[in-house]
């Protein structure tokens, strides 16, 4: 007999809970914005990433004016990060950055657009140099690197800028090797014109990356095939002052 009350008390509140109509009853009915953020903070600590994202579109939706709305379109650019939506959290801090340009957190809506297209959510001292992206969409690459420098540049004091200023001369690394790894293609197929070309543009665009030194000698041997004996001296002469006489003993 007991047992059968608790399963009509049961039946009772989830009726209560659906309601007449049949539709759940919204969890956040009758919350202020500051519950509803609270529960959306719980959300993303328990790693719900799309509760938290519903939760804080909801917050923003029913107070759209005040702190706790503006804080809601800062975190669900991280919420929708971590949910691995990149699309989505690029979006989110396009909209807080165009509707709070003055806001004092804009920096970090930059720092993440950089964050999304650099493609690591693990920690930059960890996983940092564990990752060859030379293999990856370059465009992705010069994007993540194109919003890591307008932080840089328009925040130069902001606590992000140290990180961001790591992992643009990662990109720059990377993205040097991907210009390399086009000039070696060239070289193995006996397309000198093309391998000098693409070496020139690296040694160009990329100064100061690791790839100058294998660009220098890829230089090298497609002036010696195309019989520009002058210009492939001249860069061994460059090879030599920047990397020492061992540069200049290299196969092809």
């Amino acid at each position: 007999m007991a047992k059968r009350v608790k399963i009509t008390a049961l039946i009772l509140s989830l009726l209560i809970m659906v309601g007449c109509s049949g539709e759940p009853v919204d969890p956040t009915e009758g919350l202020s914005a500051a519950e509803i953020y609270a529960k959306a903070k719980d959300r993303m600590a328990s790693d719900n990433y799309l509760s938290a994202i519903e939760l804080y579109e909801t917050l923003e939706s029913r107070y759209p004016f005040g702190i706790y709305a503006t804080q809601a379109q800062l975190d669900v650019i991280y919420a929708y990060y971590l949910y691995e939506e990149p699309e989505s959290a690029t979006a989110a801090a396009d909209r807080f950055i165009k509707l709070n340009p003055r806001h004092s957190a804009v920096d970090y809506a930059y720092y993440m657009k950089g964050r999304i297209n650099f493609g690591l959510r693990d920690s930059i001292v960890d996983r940092f140099y564990t990752r060859d992206l030379a293999d990856y969409d370059e465009s992705i690459m010069q994007q993540s690197y194109q919003d890591f420098s307008i932080l840089v540049n328009r925040f130069p004091d902001s606590k992000y800028t140290k990180d961001a200023v790591k992992r643009m001369v990662y990109l720059r690394n990377q993205l040097a090797r991907v210009e390399l790894k086009v000039a070696e293609f060239y070289l193995s197929k006996n397309a000198w014109v093309a391998a000098a070309s693409r070496a020139k543009n690296l040694l160009e665009t990329y100064q100061g990356s690791s790839s100058i030194k294998r660009a220098l000698q890829v230089q090298i041997i497609a002036y010696q095939n195309l019989n520009l004996t002058e210009l492939a001296d001249d860069t061994r002469r460059i090879l030599i002052l920047n990397y020492g006489e061992e540069a200049a003993n290299f196969s092809g």
